[in-house]
């Protein structure tokens, strides 16, 4: 039995159990092909990588998104979600039905042969995009995402800003996000930000809106890198000592419903790659006739949800408090 226990951290906080209290994103993991393989991805996307979704399960989004009253963003993840074959007509759909479309990009995808017209259909469709960069030095990146990443990616942000992202007076929003390069929690999101703004404005030009700070959760390839380095009690104990009951009520699984490419249904991102299905009895794509059945569902926890209350929190848009 793990010595980690989630739900007894839950009870000493009053809540017995989470449980979703709105529907207000899908989002949507298109497959795990990347022109990447990043050290701490834990989708384990790669070149190599084959999976898709299907047009069959895609169309059922299409018409449970047109059918879903609460729902107010579709948030656009992968692998590079980008190599989508109907990654655009995805994003012209979602924008045709008034919804607020996320895309997170890891920027180096602009450059592939065929990617040559996204940045600018991005900005066309007023797309946030929220883009990994996990250092503003290149020995830093390149150490977590590959060589020659740190270079295109600082192109890609410089591109991004002449098409209007990240500019304060646009409403192209540019978000980067940071995640620590071993076994320990991000600093402060605020003081880090400011370090960004200042170091790539000072040395790139480069403007952005929001720096958000994740926690590496140890599951996947950043689990098999503790693993081999013999950290992985030693940063499973450091998540544990530093839970933030303050977090809890502002879990991004709250608000959200996760979607892989094969059309399972989970209460996060996190939980589609460990295969954590919905509590029992909660219906599934194909059974209901709008997202807005999911508010209410009781969400299912595990040790590696001690990654998103650690310190100031991590989700999806950076730290929680």
């Amino acid at each position: 039995m793990s010595p980690w226990s989630f739900h007894k951290a839950l009870q000493d906080t009053g809540e017995a159990q989470l449980y979703a209290q709105s529907l207000e994103v899908l989002q949507i993991n298109l497959g795990k092909k990347c022109n990447q393989a990043c050290h701490h991805c834990h989708v384990e996307a790669g070149p190599k990588r084959t999976e898709m979704m299907s047009d069959v399960v895609m169309d059922r989004l299409f018409d449970l998104m047109k059918k879903s009253s609460s729902l107010t963003t579709v948030d656009i993840t992968g692998g590079a979600p980008e190599l989508h074959p109907r990654f655009k007509g995805l994003v012209s759909y979602a924008r045709s039905l008034g919804l607020h479309v996320i895309d997170r990009c890891n920027l180096t995808i602009f450059f592939e042969p065929g990617q040559e017209e996204t940045a600018a259909f991005l900005a066309a469709h007023q797309v946030e995009i929220v883009a990994s960069l996990p250092c503003y030095s290149e020995e830093n990146v390149e150490a977590q995402r590959g060589k020659g990443v740190f270079n295109k990616s600082i192109q890609a942000l410089q591109w991004l800003n002449t098409l209007g992202y990240g500019k304060l007076d646009q409403d192209l929003k540019l978000h980067l996000v940071y995640n620590p390069g071993g076994a320990f929690l991000p600093p402060d999101q605020t003081k880090l930000e400011m370090d960004y703004k200042a170091k790539l404005f000072d040395d790139f030009r480069i403007e952005f809106n929001g720096l958000f700070t994740l926690a590496n959760v140890p599951i996947h390839r950043f689990a098999h890198q503790l693993h081999r380095e013999g950290n992985y009690e030693a940063y499973m104990t450091l998540l544990v000592q530093s839970f933030n009951p303050t977090t809890v009520s502002r879990l991004m699984c709250k608000s959200q419903i996760s979607v892989s490419y094969d059309g399972y249904l989970y209460d996060c991102d996190f939980n589609q790659m460990l295969n954590l299905p919905l509590a029992p009895n909660v219906p599934n794509l194909w059974d209901v006739t709008s997202l807005d059945e999911y508010r209410g569902r009781m969400i299912t926890t595990d040790t590696h949800c001690f990654a998103c209350t650690a310190g100031s929190g991590s989700s999806c848009g950076g730290a929680l408090t």
